[in-house]
């Protein structure tokens, strides 16, 4: 029987002690910034299970997984190496998510990602999009569903009841939303038993989203931040010629150049410091490490966030067409940019 591998710190990673965290309503503590693992169609599995493992090695403890990225059961490799190496459970936060085809069937999808990541628990499990609609991995941009539907919030408290179940249960000890909108959310409130702990939503300097991440921080939501760099390795489906780039934004570049760092840095601490919780990706460990080590040195000053707050363009770049349900739709009828639910 082999002996099992000592997990320690690398020598020039960070203390995850150290690392700020955000306390949610229940009174537990996210780490403020988490390692995304959404290869974006460009990576191999076993290349961003082994970029887990290595961000586990500089300090990271928290881990945003889903189970439609297809590599719930490969990180389950790397999470089980951290602990069997000494890194114990409660130490790492894990979030996995339910996919759109499993709405009915929340606790087998969560029961699955558990199997496949080795837990007995997840931290966080979340409802992926809002709408019930399966698109096949890798579809084209036009891509529709026959069977696709609008948001119908009896059906979504369905799904969420069956999130409820899991907390009850002991198998999930958060439960959050994800791509959601303020009407949404306020009705999920209103009917909710357990109200979410988190919503997982783009977020960059290029898209605040002002009016959702302050209803999330009024209503105790704590906002997770995806493509909080503007996403250049997102899908190519998901690319237009209107999208803009945060990390060439000539604030964000002149930040850099004071603070002599990469442009994404600089992102990534407006991010945290704002007061949402960043889930860059990267399967390199200068980037990972880069990642985690902004959290602790060189802040950016009030006169550089408040400049950063100034670029804002209300750019989306993860919106979301292959959801749309009925023809002569575009992608801002998934947004109620109203202030309404889109009607089905």
């Amino acid at each position: 029987m082999s002996e099992k591998k000592e997990f320690a710190i690398a020598a020039d990673g960070v203390d995850p002690k150290i690392v700020p965290k955000r306390k949610l309503w229940t009174g537990a503590e996210i780490p403020a910034v988490g390692m995304g693992t959404f290869g974006s169609d460009r990576f191999g599995m076993q290349e961003i299970a082994d970029a887990v493992l290595g961000a586990i090695e500089v300090g990271f403890r928290h881990i945003d997984c889903a189970s439609v990225y297809g590599n719930e059961d490969l990180i389950g490799e790397s999470l089980k190496k951290a602990m069997d190496g000494g890194i114990k459970r409660e130490e790492l936060w894990v979030t996995s998510k339910v996919w759109n085809d499993s709405h009915d069937n929340v606790i087998e999808s969560c029961k699955k990602s558990l199997k496949d990541l080795q837990l007995d628990y997840l931290d966080l499990f979340l409802v992926h999009w809002p709408f019930p609609n399966y698109h096949a991995p890798g579809c084209d941009v036009d891509s529709r569903s026959p069977d696709a539907k609008a948001y119908i919030h009896e059906n979504y408290m369905k799904t969420w009841r069956q999130m409820e179940q899991l907390v009850e249960m002991g198998l999930v000890k958060h439960i959050g939303t994800s791509n959601m909108t303020v009407p949404k959310l306020k009705l999920v409130l209103r009917d909710a038993k357990i109200q979410p702990a988190c919503n997982e939503m783009e977020l960059h300097p290029h898209f605040q989203q002002p009016e959702l991440f302050d209803f999330c921080i009024e209503n105790k939501i704590v906002p997770i931040g995806f493509c909080p760099i503007g996403s250049p390795t997102r899908p190519d489906r998901d690319k237009t010629d209107t999208d803009t780039v945060d990390i060439e934004d000539p604030v964000v570049k002149k930040i850099a150049a004071r603070l002599n760092c990469h442009p994404a840095v600089v992102c990534l601490k407006w991010a945290v410091q704002r007061g949402q919780v960043p889930i860059p990706f990267s399967v390199h460990r200068n980037e990972y490490l880069s990642n985690i080590r902004l959290t602790v040195e060189n802040p950016l000053t009030d006169d550089e966030m408040k400049e950063l707050a100034g670029i804002d363009k209300n750019c989306r770049l993860i919106k979301g067409q292959v959801f749309l349900w009925k023809d002569g739709q575009t992608w801002e009828d998934l947004w109620d940019l109203s202030g309404e639910i889109t009607p089905p």
